[in-house]
């Protein structure tokens, strides 16, 4: 079966506390709020894929405990295809967060997300391929094979180096403006090769650069941040499911944007997924133009 997306990235469960202030040396201190539930970057992004109704797969790795058993029945009852994750005799990855407002302190352990692998010939079964950070032989051998087999790529790169000869290859660039800066030493978008670019701004909006070199920029909403986990690969989300429509990269963007303003207002990656029905409602509601149903 051909799948329209397929995520290649970590499996972790998140566990999110909401402080007042971070301890001190030796200090316990009790959490506003708590959040326990299945996170990694490019997972959340492929959850809301399968929640609009796009065929997806996943790429990964989780180990032979709860945590596992969990990834892999959640995404079988959403409809993702299992497929491609590998179960290992290594514990499932966790990462911690402790959020103060916009301060946050993140503490990963990868655990059997190291132990990923490539099956080519299930990538091969993908429309679009998306990638969160990921080890650089990772991302080096999936941006090529789609390259060479003719399916577009979007990368999420985060924190993680680009590796040589991959920017260009890469259909859909994105990344905050914080680690594009410190990526390429200012906000200019004419320093990045790949063919499309998105920079999300810090306080919403992106800036975004097409394949014709237009530059632009998209704003228009702005919520009181409750917590920031996931918005990133939210915004992701809007714009793949918006390109594969066969939007305009600027409407891809806006929905972007629409799905990281509705993850912001609440804690944990995950909780602010719904159905396409709904956010085409909210679409409107806010007054946000978007081709829904043209595509």
């Amino acid at each position: 079966m051909k799948l329209d997306v397929i995520g290649v990235g970590n499996l972790n469960y998140d566990i999110i506390m909401l402080l007042d202030r971070f301890p001190e040396f030796h200090e316990k201190v009790s959490a506003q709020k708590a959040f326990f539930g299945l996170g990694g970057a490019a997972a959340n992004t492929i959850t809301w894929l399968a929640h609009f109704g796009l065929r997806t797969g996943y790429i990964g790795a989780v180990g032979r405990d709860e945590i596992g058993e969990a990834h892999l029945s959640y995404f079988r009852k959403i409809g993702v295809n299992t497929d491609g994750i590998r179960v290992v005799d290594a514990p499932s990855g966790v990462a911690v967060a402790m959020i103060r407002g916009e301060d946050k302190r993140i503490v990963k352990y990868p655990g059997a997300n190291t132990m990923k692998m490539v099956d080519f010939e299930y990538l091969a079964r993908a429309r679009h391929v998306h990638l969160s950070s990921n080890p650089p032989e990772t991302i080096s051998q999936v941006v090529n094979f789609a390259h060479e087999n003719g399916i577009t790529v979007s990368l999420d790169i985060g924190e993680a180096e680009l590796p040589p000869g991959v920017e260009e290859k890469v259909d859909y660039l994105t990344m905050n403006e914080d680690e594009y800066r410190r990526k390429f030493g200012s906000l200019d978008l004419g320093l990045s090769k790949a063919r499309n670019l998105v920079v999300t701004l810090n306080g919403g909006g992106a800036l975004v650069r097409d394949e014709d070199g237009n530059v632009f920029e998209v704003r228009g909403l702005s919520a009181e941040v409750v917590d920031s986990t996931g918005a990133g690969d939210s915004f992701d989300a809007g714009v793949i499911y918006g390109v594969l429509q066969g939007w305009s990269l600027r409407d891809a963007a806006k929905l972007g944007m629409l799905l990281a303003y509705l993850t912001v207002q609440k804690v944990g990656a995950r909780s602010a997924v719904i159905p396409l029905d709904r956010v085409v409602e909210t679409a409107r509601r806010l007054g946000l133009d978007l081709p829904f149903g043209e595509g």
